[in-house]
């Protein structure tokens, strides 16, 4: 077992204004999924795309919204999003402060999928 508190982990940028941190992955020993945390700037999002595989999306603070293919949701502490393959999406601060997220994804042939961008 490992217990790491996120703060202490080495933060990428995904994207303009976007941190994300692996919590858990293969350089931890999970097996079958990747745990990040993601840290969102106010008036940043990640990029909107697609993928064939799901994730699950906790919303840790701030304020924000799940952005789809014919709608914007909006999101908050607490709320959780099951995002479907193949679903267009991307998440977005709409708020004042630091919009955190975990984010989970299954391993892809023993690694973390990207994030590949649909522009």
């Amino acid at each position: 077992m490992r217990v790491q508190n996120y703060r202490q982990v080495e933060g990428n940028e995904a994207a303009p204004g976007v941190v994300m941190r692996v919590v858990a992955g293969p350089a931890e020993g999970a097996p079958t999924f990747v745990m990040r945390v993601f840290e969102i700037q106010p008036g940043s999002a990640t990029p909107t795309h697609t993928h064939p595989w799901e994730h699950e999306v906790f919303v840790i603070s701030g304020k924000g919204a799940l952005r789809s293919a014919d709608a914007e949701r909006p999101l908050a502490e607490g709320d959780a999003v099951t995002v479907l393959p193949d679903e267009l999406h991307s998440f977005a601060n709409t708020g004042d402060d630091i919009f955190r997220l975990i984010c989970v994804v299954p391993l892809v042939d023993g690694r973390m999928p990207g994030m590949p961008a649909t522009d």
